[in-house]
């Protein structure tokens, strides 16, 4: 099919109007069309299922970005978008016929075939658009920029569209649409379908539906559709051949609605095939018809200050002088986004592209989130979930941002359950985070960031319920029956308490009873325990009963007492890394069962297990050192006790690997080991008498287990214990009783230094004042 060139926007036939999806120009040019033509009907591409969805747009509680979404009803991941902005003339036209009382109605491919012929992505994903170039075969926009001397697409299109209307030329409203029509119909015969194929059933649907139109309306109707379809819409076709393209296609049944976007979403870089490079510069643009490089300058300048730089009046009026100077120089006919931002950097951020990178992602780029009337259908689970956020003051915002909860008070347990509600249904709109205050169990952190695509999960999960409650109960019952290992059974039921699933808590403790009774691995109970653990303790601060869940627990914790020995010999170097891991992390979670559950007698049993784990030679010396400084710290074992265990280790006949290997997991610098080794002057010294020991054909072995052991001790400490063994004798003094000489250790206090500073004590004490006297005496 040779396209020939589209009917003369004076000459009788539809006026085809074709656009870039996404720019103020034209955005500016459509509407400048319509008023003077007036059409009957206004047709405008997208799928025509939208079409009883359109009149939502005139609502004043509609506020763009806004995009269609379609999805399966039977595999709700398989869905697309069609966004528009308010600078779209997609957008432009609809709302233009709304206001006008003229009937508009989408023309292409619909959604139920579009989605069928999709592979399945991994979740929601914007419709790519050929005209624009997209992101498969040729890029229109490029080629007519390379023609016309231009290295850049952007900054041509931006010369030859964007700026009309800023320069002060008026002409025919139709002009730019057939001089883009006659260019695409050039490309179009010389490139064919540019490779996309797939095109040609969606022009076909087009010519289809716009013949239909012509029945009803006449030939007095505007079409708005991508400028690389324009040619194929004016080609001469006949109905049957129209039709075998279509026929066979498969579909499938789909519900569309809308959903709020955002800018971000509209850029090129977030993979959007019809993307562009700066919607919020654009949406300024077409927001700001008059002076809008001194009101772009005024936005800038606010952002800056509001971070602190110094940014005056001044600034603004050289930015806009300097502007205005680089579109002079660079023969352009307004200033673009180039000048605008080489002015920027120039004259408020003083050459630094810090603070300009700021001003893209902020200004050029943009947060905005739109907004949809709760008219706009959904799924029942979007509904309810709608209905919770306004409950809770829990406002989906696209910028991301912290929110500190303190369960102690009903509406923050309240958004903490929805939170973890929606993390089970994997709708991630919340993800914990360190917080930067209590460490309290009542406190939590979120960082919140709600992105379109997470309307495309929320879909997927009405499968599981009509309410986030039953779909997260549903949703976690059927978890417990599938759950991969005893671990994620344990992870779930503390999802549960968090989440205050009580139905779905007895489903996942008896999955849990059961796998626990019948998984003999020590190591896989040791890496379940943790996780109940923390829902003891945690759902007490939420009013949880875990009455059932501390006698699961309890009992994983016994037979863990009992395994973990055997478990622990003979394992390799990375086989004794991870059990030094599970055994911190059992240690931790028994000292919360004592003190949530109240086990009688269980602390004593793992104090020893850690005995046994510290003075059995057949267990990996990297668990053995952290064994013997677990009972260290808990004060189960003795300092001589410990430096016992110490000498055995480092002893000559322990091989040296072993020997570092141990030092590794007693003195690790995560557990602080190097303050043990400042403060513990035998400690000290056997260590340093075992680093100097090593023969030296041995110790190059040992060293990356040694440098890997101090290189994680904060550099105060390293420096310190430096300072230790750099002093020597002669300036820390010998030392006494025949042992061995621990560098910068005196075993007697220099009372002249501590003479000095008992004055300076004494006065920070108040022990110098009468009051204080009388309370020292």
């Amino acid at each position: 099919m040779t396209p020939r060139a589209p009917v003369p926007a004076t000459s009788r036939g539809p006026l085809l109007l074709g656009v870039r999806h996404h720019g103020p120009g034209s955005a500016r040019a459509v509407l400048a069309a319509l008023e003077s033509a007036s059409p009957r009907a206004v047709l405008v591409e997208g799928p025509p299922e939208g079409d009883a969805l359109l009149p939502l747009a005139a609502d004043d509680a509609m506020r763009p970005p806004v995009a269609l979404l379609a999805h399966a009803v039977d595999d709700p991941g398989r869905a697309a978008f069609w966004p528009l902005a308010d600078f779209s003339p997609e957008w432009v036209a609809i709302r233009w016929a709304l206001a006008h009382g003229v009937p508009v109605r989408f023309v292409d491919l619909p959604a139920a075939n579009s989605l069928a012929m999709s592979e399945r992505p991994e979740q929601g994903h914007d419709v790519p658009e050929a005209q624009d170039g997209g992101d498969r075969g040729i890029d229109p926009i490029g080629i007519l920029a390379r023609t016309a001397g231009y290295d850049d697409p952007e900054r041509w299109w931006e010369d030859v569209v964007e700026h009309r209307g800023r320069t002060g030329a008026q002409s025919d409203a139709c002009a730019p649409f057939a001089a883009l029509a006659e260019a695409m119909t050039a490309l179009r015969e010389a490139y064919g379908d540019g490779g996309h194929p797939q095109d040609a059933v969606r022009e076909a649907c087009m010519r289809l539906r716009l013949r239909a139109a012509r029945k009803e309306f006449g030939d007095d109707i505007a079409v708005v559709c991508g400028a690389w379809h324009v040619p194929a819409l004016a080609a001469r076709t006949t109905v049957a051949a129209d039709r075998s393209l279509l026929r066979g296609i498969p579909k499938v049944r789909t519900e569309l609605t809308w959903v709020p976007w955002t800018h971000r979403r509209l850029a090129r870089r977030s993979g959007y095939g019809a993307g562009i490079e700066s919607p919020g510069w654009y949406g300024h643009l077409f927001g700001s018809p008059d002076r809008p490089v001194e009101r772009w300058m005024t936005k800038v300048a606010g952002l800056l200050r509001g971070e602190d730089r110094p940014v005056s009046p001044g600034h603004v009026i050289e930015a806009v002088r300097l502007a205005e100077t680089l579109a002079a120089l660079r023969g352009r006919p307004a200033v673009g986004l180039a000048e605008a931002t080489d002015a920027v950097r120039a004259v408020m951020c003083e050459g630094s592209d810090v603070p300009l990178a700021l001003v893209r992602d902020r200004l050029v780029v943009g947060e905005i989130l739109g907004e949809v009337p709760d008219g706009a259908p959904a799924v029942p689970l979007q509904r309810d979930l709608a209905g919770l956020q306004r409950t809770l003051r829990l406002r989906p915002e696209a910028e991301p941002r912290d929110l500190e909860l303190d369960l102690r008070k009903d509406n923050d347990a309240a958004r903490s359950r929805l939170l973890h509600r929606l993390g089970l249904l994997e709708v991630p709109w919340g993800e914990p985070v360190a917080g930067r205050g209590s460490t309290g169990t009542f406190r939590e952190t979120w960082r919140l960031s709600w992105e379109p695509e997470l309307f495309v999960r929320v879909a997927e999960a009405g499968v599981w319920g009509t309410t986030v409650l039953a779909a997260a109960t549903a949703r976690a019952e059927s978890d417990a029956v599938s759950a991969p290992s005893l671990a994620a059974v344990t992870t779930l039921a503390e999802q549960c308490l968090s989440a205050g699933l009580s139905e779905a808590l007895s489903v996942v403790m008896r999955a849990l009873a059961d796998r626990a009774a019948l998984d003999a691995d020590a190591g896989h109970l040791a890496d379940a325990l943790p996780a109940l653990a923390r829902a003891l303790r945690y759902g007490d601060v939420r009013s949880t009963g875990t009455a059932a869940l501390a006698a699961v627990a309890t009992g994983i914790a016994e037979r863990v007492c009992v395994g973990l020995p055997p478990a622990c010999t003979g394992l390799d170097p990375e086989g004794a890394a991870q059990a030094q891991s599970r055994l911190d992390a059992v240690h931790g979670a028994i000292g919360l069962l004592t003190d949530a559950a109240r086990t009688a007698g269980l602390k004593d049993r793992w104090t020893e297990t850690l005995r046994r784990l510290s003075s059995r030679d057949a267990v990996a010396g990297r668990v053995r050192g952290r064994a013997a400084r677990l009972l260290l710290d808990e004060g189960r074992a003795t300092e001589d006790g410990t430096a016992r265990l110490m000498g055995l280790a480092l002893s000559p006949g322990t091989q040296p690997a072993e020997a570092a290997a141990w030092i590794e997991g007693f003195a690790g610098g995560a557990s602080g080991g190097g303050m043990l080794l400042v403060h513990d002057e035998r400690l000290l010294s056997l260590v340093d008498a075992w680093l100097t020991g090593i023969p030296a054909r041995t110790f190059v072995g040992v060293l990356p287990l040694v440098r890997r052991t101090f290189a994680a001790y904060e550099p105060a400490v390293r420096r310190t214990l430096g300072e230790l063994v750099r002093r020597g004798p002669e300036r820390g003094g010998a030392g006494g009783d025949g042992g061995a000489f621990v560098p910068g250790f005196g075993h007697s206090p220099d009372e002249d230094r501590a003479d000095a500073v008992t004055p300076v004590v004494r006065l920070l004490l108040g022990l110098d004042t009468p009051a204080g006297r009388v309370a020292a005496g």
